[in-house]
């Protein structure tokens, strides 16, 4: 595995991404929902007021070319 720090976006696929995460641990995981969700509030916070969210039936796939 190349262990370089690139700044090319080209090479930030979502395998990439998904494994970066699965990297982290729970506590890690959790910390960065966390800032995620504030940061959302931050810049929108009337979205928890929003009524019109529907759940997805089924499941979701995730399609990525190959």
């Amino acid at each position: 595995m190349n262990k370089a720090i690139s700044h090319d976006r080209l090479q930030e696929t979502p395998e990439a991404k998904a494994r970066w995460f699965q990297s982290l641990s729970l506590t890690e995981r959790m910390e960065l929902l966390c800032q995620f969700t504030d940061m959302i509030l931050d810049v929108n916070p009337k979205i928890i007021e929003t009524k019109d969210a529907k759940p997805i039936a089924g499941r979701v796939r995730v399609l990525s070319k190959t």
